[in-house]
């Protein structure tokens, strides 16, 4: 099909001029027409094209275009693109309005926009096209109203640019406020948290500390009541062994006394009976019944056995 298409197209080839009109085509055979790059004239007038592709916009060595007698409602933005492109006649389409690219088809000299139902100031810029001046007239008035309206979609474009960078920083500036809120909350619930480990932490120890304090207190108290306990016991014993002691001290004194006054009492008694027996004194009154008492003690001795016994030993050591 494709070959049989090309064949076509080489025999409306007539010189540098393509010529495809009256083939009611409703839509270009772009690929087929790229093949002859020296068919820079076009004609593609009196078919049923209702719009062109952007493909279509690169056929750059195309200088001649005619596209009159269609039903094209719409050129492509790309259209800018045909940079070669001098002559373009658009008569008796439907178009209403031309794309902000057209302003970039510099070599354009001629243009032919009558019977198109354009928007009232591109008509206005449009004009008349019934003469070779006019239609040159045109291309030069509707490419500098397309500049115009190019510089004014460049202004609102960055001006659109603009306010979506604006929005955009004012976007991220409250990311950034957000962010920085939300590190801020971060750090803050770390340190509550932290604060609230320390306290937590040094409520521990204090609890500790209490309770060590608390032990050491009840090992003291225990400590002073043991102590306190055997002071007693000690107490209580050494006032057990005082009080027999004060007894025994208070019977030896009792006992020495008893001792020293019989031993006084021996003597005393014993120097009377060595007076009375000894000296002239014996034979006074009071001696007589002392000596009768002392030679009967003395005879009431000799009868113990004990004391015969003690005799004889001391007979045994004279001899």
């Amino acid at each position: 099909m494709i070959k049989g298409k090309v064949e076509n197209i080489k025999d409306k080839i007539d010189g540098n001029e393509l010529d495809l009109s009256l083939s009611n085509l409703t839509e270009v055979p772009v690929k087929e027409l790229a093949a002859f790059p020296k068919a820079t004239f076009l004609d593609l007038s009196c078919n049923n094209l209702t719009t062109l592709t952007p493909e279509f916009c690169s056929l750059t060595h195309l200088i001649k275009i005619d596209l009159s007698k269609n039903q094209l409602v719409c050129l492509p933005e790309e259209i800018g693109q045909l940079i070669n492109l001098q002559h373009l006649d658009l008569y008796n389409n439907k178009l209403k309005q031309l794309p902000v690219g057209f302003s970039q088809l510099k070599s354009l000299k001629w243009l032919d926009l009558k019977d198109n139902p354009l928007e009232s100031t591109l008509a206005k810029a449009a004009g008349d096209c019934l003469d070779e001046k006019q239609c040159k007239q045109c291309a030069s008035r509707v490419l500098q109203h397309m500049k115009v309206l190019q510089e004014e979609a460049d202004k609102e474009r960055e001006r659109r640019l603009l306010k979506e960078r604006e929005q955009e920083m004012k976007r991220e500036a409250k990311q950034r406020e957000k962010e920085a809120r939300e590190k801020e909350a971060q750090k803050k619930k770390k340190a509550e948290e932290k604060e609230r480990k320390r306290k937590e932490y040094q409520a521990q120890m204090a609890a500790l500390a209490a309770q060590e304090q608390q032990k050491k207190k009840k090992e003291e108290k225990k400590k002073r009541a043991a102590q306190n306990q055997g002071t007693i016991l000690h107490g209580k014993k050494t006032a057990s062994e005082s009080v027999p002691k004060a007894k025994r001290s208070i019977c030896s004194l009792f006992f020495s006394l008893l001792i020293k006054l019989l031993l006084l009492l021996i003597v005393g008694v014993s120097s009377v009976l060595a007076v009375c027996q000894l000296t002239e004194l014996r034979k006074e009154a009071f001696c007589v019944p002392l000596n009768i008492h002392l030679e009967e003690t003395v005879r009431w001795a000799q009868g113990l056995e004990v004391v015969q016994q003690v005799i004889q030993k001391m007979s045994d050591f004279r001899t």
